[in-house]
């Protein structure tokens, strides 16, 4: 792999920790009883995904978004 694939694919894992932060702070802060009920399937569901990740990967997501890991 040369150094240019390497840059893209760092490039391309910011972007995702991106995505997976902002993803992990809209379940958090989202209110289940107001979701309707496609919405809180698909919430389910990526927070079932989000669950997946390792701690570091989510860590490392929330951080990217400046967010703090709930201590609950």
């Amino acid at each position: 792999m040369n150094k240019q694939e390497v840059e893209m694919l760092i490039n391309e894992r910011a972007r995702l920790l991106k995505v997976v932060g902002a993803a992990a702070v809209l379940v958090a802060n989202a209110d289940a009883k107001n979701l309707p009920d496609g919405v809180m399937e698909a919430a389910e569901l990526l927070s079932e995904t989000l669950n997946e990740l390792s701690e570091e990967t989510l860590r490392d997501a929330l951080e990217s978004v400046h967010a703090e890991p709930d201590e609950a």
